[in-house]
């Protein structure tokens, strides 16, 4: 800030020590640290909010940007009701033997069997679980 080098600082220095007195120097650079340090936290208080002011402006145009640009997508895609017709409902109806549309089971896929391994701690077999947090055999 002050571009203050060691020759102007002792200057600085012998001209307080007469003009003040040596006595009451300690007093006057108290009330002026003091005062320094007042400054200090106005002007950090005065730059954050400046710095709060400057990210709300460009966090409220980066929201005009995304909006346009939302908006802009949705025109060239179409909005949810074209959609609606192409939605499926469920699994296409299977015919049965006599000729009867029957409602589809859904297949689910077969679970591998896992082999027992022991346990190192109790020595008793381990059972794969089933379900995750649940465990088969004799607890259950």
């Amino acid at each position: 800030m002050f571009d203050i080098g060691a020759a102007e600082l002792l200057v600085i220095v012998v001209v307080a020590v007469i003009v003040i007195g040596p006595k009451d120097l300690p007093k006057a650079l108290r009330t002026a640290g003091s005062w320094i340090g007042k400054v200090r936290r106005v002007s950090a208080h005065f730059r954050s909010g400046i710095d709060t002011m400057i990210r709300e402006a460009e966090l409220e145009e980066m929201e005009q940007k995304w909006k346009a640009r939302n908006e802009e997508i949705m025109a060239r895609t179409g909005t949810a009701e074209d959609y609606a017709a192409d939605e499926m409902t469920g699994p296409p109806a299977v015919a049965d033997e006599a000729g009867g549309a029957k409602a589809a089971k859904p297949t689910q896929p077969a679970k591998p069997t896992q082999p027992a391994k022991p346990d190192p701690v109790r020595n008793e077999p381990v059972l794969p679980l089933d379900e995750p947090g649940e465990k088969k055999g004799r607890d259950n």
